[in-house]
């Protein structure tokens, strides 16, 4: 993982990997973050230093993170540690 400034260019990629690869960790997000319960369709449509946006059931929601994030490796360290708090 790079360390290059959060762009809309990174901001894309990321949503890209996580919606591809990862879509049960933003759906997670979704439920443990976002406060959504039993959401069906998830998607991560933004991400930026200080906030994801994700689309829930056709609906937008913002996800804060605890810090400003830095780059796009604070990025991945952030998403991957707030996956790893997931409530069981």
């Amino acid at each position: 993982m790079s360390n290059d400034p959060i762009s809309e260019s990174i901001s894309k990629r990321i949503c890209t990997h996580m919606n591809k690869d990862h879509n049960d960790a933003v759906l997670n997000y979704a439920i443990n973050y976002g406060g959504v319960k039993d959401p069906l369709n998830v998607e991560m449509l933004e991400i930026n230093s200080g906030k994801m946006i994700l689309r829930v059931d056709g609906k937008k929601i913002e996800i804060p993170f605890d810090h400003t994030l830095v780059d796009s490796s604070d990025a991945h360290k952030t998403l991957v540690a707030m996956s790893k708090n997931f409530q069981k």
